[in-house]
């Protein structure tokens, strides 16, 4: 391996670190407890080393958001795969959705509530992103409908899934009403 090789696996390692810390002071903490100070004591390296890898918080926020949507896809398209039929894949992409929102809110807040530097909906957006979008749409554009888009269904029932899980998440709807919110959202939306 050469010197420059290993400099460059080094450098990764080193954004992996800072992107993980990042994630798991924002799982525990909450975003605003991540500041550049904070992470060059967590992972021990001065805060020049972190801002040769990212400008500031907002760029480590794209970072983890584009980690969580590689994950988010994998999950969905896990999901969707194991399901039989496609009321099945619906809701069991549904399910996993509002999972990940759950299990991961400092992630979805990088994805869809904090300002990450990623642009969303244009040839610009960051193929994580797309891919996230993509794996909604491989499920929900076979069951859109006669005449309707399937990237604007898509886009309908992501948003219907979002407010569901920012609207439980923050207390709004009664967690204990998810499965029945699930099954409506199946029955009455996707017409499955």
């Amino acid at each position: 391996m050469s010197v420059q090789e290993r400099k460059q696996r080094e450098r990764a390692e080193r954004e992996r670190l800072i992107v993980a810390t990042a994630r798991e002071l924002a799982e525990q903490q909450g975003w605003d407890a991540v500041t550049t100070r904070r992470l060059a004591e967590r992972i021990e390296y001065s805060q020049p080393v972190l801002y040769s890898h990212f400008r500031g918080k907002r760029e480590i926020i794209g970072a983890v958001a584009l980690e969580g949507a590689t994950e988010m896809a994998a999950a969905l398209r896990a999901a969707a795969s194991a399901a039989d039929g496609p009321r099945a894949r619906v809701t069991a992409l549904a399910r996993t959705y509002l999972d990940f929102a759950a299990r991961n809110p400092a992630v979805y807040d990088a994805l869809f509530q904090l300002d990450g530097g990623l642009t969303f909906a244009n040839e610009d957006t960051p193929q994580p992103l797309k891919d996230a979008f993509a794996a909604l749409l491989e499920s929900l554009g076979e069951v859109a409908g006669d005449g309707v888009h399937p990237g604007l269904f898509t886009e309908v029932f992501w948003a219907s899934l979002h407010g569901l899980a920012t609207l439980t998440r923050a207390h709004r709807l009664p967690p204990e009403d998810t499965e029945r919110r699930v099954e409506l959202l199946v029955d009455r939306l996707a017409m499955v």
